[in-house]
């Protein structure tokens, strides 16, 4: 038996970012030696910026520090794998350490490193723009899709 017939439909940046405050993992995109590069880590959605946390020797620090405005992306995803239901959403933005002692430590206690490194870097993500769909399907109304959708 086959999975049922289905269609994107837009988000909304609104949506999209409450969407993607509902999970803690996602993907960040940068470059790397004139080429892109792709890490996973964990995240939370703080005041509308995408905020993660990564060891000092990572190459996004590096790629971050190294330029001032550096523009990255960010995605973050849930799908079904039964159903094949779900979201996407990518965030490109301009990515800056946090350097405030006191937001390193309001995300050190927030985001929980999910490997057992020191995780001692903290990255923000302003959005520019953000972009994302829902998987939903083919005869369903956008209005009809659930909320856990």
């Amino acid at each position: 038996m086959g999975v049922a017939p289905r269609r994107l439909t837009p988000l909304d940046s609104e949506e999209a970012l409450r969407l993607v405050a509902t999970i803690s993992l996602g993907r960040i995109v940068f470059t790397a030696h004139a080429l892109p590069a792709i890490r996973p880590v964990n995240h939370v959605v703080d005041d509308g910026d995408v905020v993660i946390r990564t060891h000092t020797d990572d190459a996004v620090v590096s790629a971050i520090d190294a330029a001032a405005d550096t523009v990255v992306a960010y995605e973050a995803d849930t799908i079904d794998p039964v159903d094949q239901l779900g979201w996407m959403v990518v965030i490109t933005g301009v990515a800056h350490l946090v350097t405030d002692a006191g937001q390193l430590v309001r995300y050190e206690r927030t985001l929980q490193p999910w490997v057992t490194q020191p995780m001692g870097q903290v990255i923000r993500v302003h959005p520019q723009i953000v972009t994302g769909f829902r998987l939903i399907p083919a005869n369903q109304y956008r209005d009809e899709s659930p909320a856990s959708i």
